[in-house]
């Protein structure tokens, strides 16, 4: 398995689209329960494959990430070859980008002494899919770069 496992959730909201990965393998609704009761090894594997297909398609998608914590919000944007990061960092200890507050107080304090920012671009070395579940499975989400987008206008004028 090249990624992670979809969770339950996310196998149940894509029943239709599992559904018909199976039967792009020939196998309908009586044949998955039976291969679940007599060969669940080969059933975990149907699973295993279906998630990459998902993973991968949605990875290849990816243009912007996100992952906000305490005192930091990293923003990303994906291109082909590497990946732009902004990083905020509050330099007030007591400052939580976690909730709504924090994010006020970013907005009140974007260009001030009390925001560290820093841009950066690192070229991917591993393949970039790869790369983008890095940063995933460290806490990123998929965003619509609009955080992104504005804060990098600002820089760039």
């Amino acid at each position: 398995m090249k990624y992670a496992r979809l969770t339950k959730e996310q196998f149940d909201e894509l029943h239709g689209e599992f559904a018909s990965f199976l039967a792009t393998q020939a196998i309908d609704k009586a044949e998955w329960d039976a291969l679940k009761i007599n060969k669940p090894e080969v059933a975990e594997q149907e699973l295993d494959v279906f998630s990459d297909l998902i993973w991968e398609g949605v990875l290849s998608r990816a243009e912007f990430l996100e992952h906000f914590s305490k005192n930091h919000i990293f923003l990303f944007q994906c291109f082909e070859t590497h990946v732009q990061s902004i990083v905020l960092k509050s330099l007030v200890a007591e400052t939580d980008f976690l909730s709504k507050e924090g994010l006020q107080w970013l907005s009140d304090n974007m260009f001030t002494e009390n925001i560290e920012m820093k841009v950066g671009k690192k070229v991917f070395t591993e393949e970039r899919n790869a790369s983008i579940f890095q940063l995933i499975q460290q806490g990123a989400f998929l965003s619509d770069g609009q955080l992104f987008t504005q804060i990098n206008t600002i820089i760039e004028s």
